[in-house]
């Protein structure tokens, strides 16, 4: 009985397999055998719906005139409060550094001023305010005059180069010309290091030079100032720092109050610019 039943259940097995196998006639999911060698309907010459022809108007649309300045006309502003800051120690004060400038991309009107003050007031400020057009893309060469403030007020005239050097060093060379045959050099180099989007690691050298009379009193020395300050934007406008500054007096006036060679202080400020 058992072979006769496992028989019975094959064989009504592949019957339903060649039923479901056959397509039914008329049904609609019928499908004609596969043939490689029909011919394949080439795409028409033309197409349903011609493109039109390409017109002048057309043309005049697609491609206007565009008048562009190669330089900027309408004047704007900017002001950079770059070091505002103080510092500890004996001698401990205020110090400052601005600029800033009014005018389109060739010529501007600069204004510079930076300086100390301490416990009895303002003892060392500057003032230049300058004229300045761009000779090349990165580079500006300017012309004006520079006051000093404080216990010894002098005139100079100023003449300088300035700019952004290759591999984004801002550089500044200034030439400087007083009375009575003094004359003065002022070289500067600044690069900002992205430590991150908004840490940012500011290296400075700054190096004056200066050739008085010997009765010059309140003569102004030659110092070679480095530092590196550490600031974080809270926005791009604002950024409070920390930092470390050196100075070395190379040439001290002789009639001028007595000043170590060397200083070394820790400093701590804000950077604004608008």
């Amino acid at each position: 009985m058992r072979p006769t039943l496992v028989g019975a259940v094959a064989l009504l097995c592949l019957l339903t397999v060649e039923a479901h196998a056959k397509p039914r006639p008329g049904a609609t999911g019928a499908q004609p055998p596969h043939d490689t060698n029909a011919p394949v309907d080439s795409p028409p010459e033309t197409p349903r719906t011609p493109i039109p022809s390409i017109t002048d108007d057309d043309l005049e649309a697609a491609f206007p005139e565009v008048t562009v300045s190669p330089h900027q006309t309408a004047p704007t502003t900017f002001a950079l409060l770059d070091r505002f800051e103080g510092h500890g120690g004996a001698d401990g004060g205020l110090q400052w550094e601005a600029l800033g400038w009014f005018g389109g991309d060739l010529n501007r009107l600069w204004f510079k001023s930076d300086g100390g003050a301490d416990v009895t007031g303002v003892d060392d400020a500057k003032l230049q305010m300058a004229f300045g057009r761009a000779v090349s893309r990165w580079w500006d060469v300017t012309v004006g005059l520079r006051q000093d403030l404080g216990d010894t007020s002098r005139s100079w005239l100023a003449v300088g180069l300035q700019g952004l050097a290759p591999y984004w060093f801002e550089v500044e060379a200034t030439a400087f010309a007083g009375s009575a045959g003094r004359i003065g050099v002022r070289l500067a180099a600044d690069y900002e290091l992205l430590l991150t989007n908004r840490l940012i690691l500011q290296p400075v050298v700054e190096l004056d030079l200066y050739r008085n009379r010997a009765d010059d009193i309140g003569a102004l020395p030659s110092e070679l100032e480095t530092g590196l300050r550490l600031r974080y934007e809270i926005r791009r406008e604002l950024a409070p720092y920390v930092g470390i500054e050196w100075l070395r007096r190379l040439h001290t006036p002789a009639l001028v109050p007595w000043h170590a060679d060397h200083d070394r202080r820790f400093v701590g400020g804000l950077r604004l610019w608008y």
